[in-house]
């Protein structure tokens, strides 16, 4: 009995141990539809009012004539070239098995009626553009700049205008592309540092007509994240949950960032930033473009908030303040349940033990009296 009460307990001690241990790429545009997104994936880390986004995609067919247009929550403080081997190396630990700056393209108008040009600044074979408008004025920009824009774009740049007027566009220097050997259907990976009262992600834009909706999101923060406000209280996790209102949207990974992660992410290009102490969750997204309507954003105790798109990006959480719990009921640590399911198993199988003990104890002094 105490042998295999002592497997039992090795048995449990080795599962609790076991179990304590991204926004879009966005607003793809190409002559008649020759460009099709196959996947975007997104790094979002977040600490102390900075946000560090990075974004990559890949996409099927020919890369000449191909930009992208995306929302943007703030004025960027940094426009930069992304890890080289981040996104890759984000995957496989989710999936278990010198900074350069060029003069832009000096051939883009510098301004447009109703637009304010921000910021310009070469990333790799993309001239990236950071701009300030109305929707319409944006659009007549991004026009008279040589970027299609179909009927879809057109209404994913006009609903998000309603919420934010600062946008980022993106187009490929195809000569560039071409010198420095760059495979054909891969996106380069874009670093931009802002300041935001919280992370926001609009996937809403990546919906577009007639295609599946493809992305991996991956997040780096101070606290683990969840699905639910009662569950980050009681530190319930909900790795394998959908995320509420949020279609095809999954909390798929989560665990508190390595030693060895740590080194491989701090030590990549333009990555110095990255926390020891961070929380890497990742987001899976698989859903069809009509069911993608809405944007996401973390709210200060680490639950994810779903909005419709073209909602202001800090209202997303912040517009949501009536399903936060009161602030004085305590955070238990990720885990917590779990460990209490496990520690009641344990004191019960211990229980039981001693009452078999003692029961066996009574018969032998019973036995010893009759005799």
């Amino acid at each position: 009995m105490l042998k295999r009460f002592a497997i039992l307990v090795s048995a449990l001690a080795l599962f609790v141990l076991q179990s304590q241990s991204a926004f879009a790429c966005g607003g793809l545009v190409a002559p008649n539809g020759a460009i099709r997104l196959s996947r975007a994936t997104t790094l979002v880390a977040w600490h102390n009012g900075i946000e560090h986004y990075m974004t990559s995609f890949t996409y099927q067919g020919d890369v000449s004539n191909l930009g992208w247009i995306v929302p943007l929550p703030a004025v960027p403080i940094k426009i930069e070239e992304g890890g080289a081997w981040t996104l890759q190396r984000l995957f496989r630990e989710t999936h278990p098995e010198p900074v350069r700056f060029f003069a832009a393209d000096n051939t883009a108008t510098s301004a447009s009626a109703g637009v304010d040009v921000l910021q310009q600044v070469k990333v790799e074979a993309l001239n990236i553009t950071v701009l300030r408008g109305s929707g319409q004025a944006v659009l007549d920009w991004a026009t008279k700049n040589g970027f299609f824009l179909n009927g879809d774009t057109r209404a994913h740049l006009l609903g998000y205008a309603n919420g934010s007027p600062i946008f980022m566009a993106a187009k490929y220097d195809t000569a560039a592309a071409k010198a420095r050997h760059q495979i054909q259907g891969d996106g380069a990976p874009v670093l931009i540092t802002m300041k935001t009262a919280h992370p926001w992600v609009p996937l809403e834009v990546l919906a577009l007509d007639g295609q599946q909706v493809q992305a991996d999101i991956y997040f780096l923060t101070d606290m683990p994240i969840n699905t639910s406000d009662v569950k980050a209280r009681i530190g319930q996790s909900t790795v394998g949950s959908d995320v509420p209102g949020a279609p095809g949207l999954q909390l798929a990974f989560q665990e508190q960032v390595n030693p060895t992660l740590f080194h491989d992410l701090s030590t990549d290009r333009n990555m110095g930033w990255v926390r020891q102490d961070s929380w890497l969750t990742y987001l899976n997204l698989n859903a069809p473009d009509t069911k993608v309507t809405y944007d996401l954003g973390i709210s200060s105790t680490g639950v994810i908030r779903i909005a419709p798109f073209g909602t202001p990006p800090m209202a997303v959480v912040d517009g949501q303040h009536s399903r936060e719990l009161p602030g004085w009921l305590p955070t238990l640590p990720l885990g917590t349940p779990q460990t209490a399911e496990t520690l009641a198993f344990l004191l019960g199988i211990t229980v039981l033990a001693f009452l078999i003990f003692r029961a066996r104890a009574r018969r032998s002094r019973t036995h010893d009296m009759a005799r």
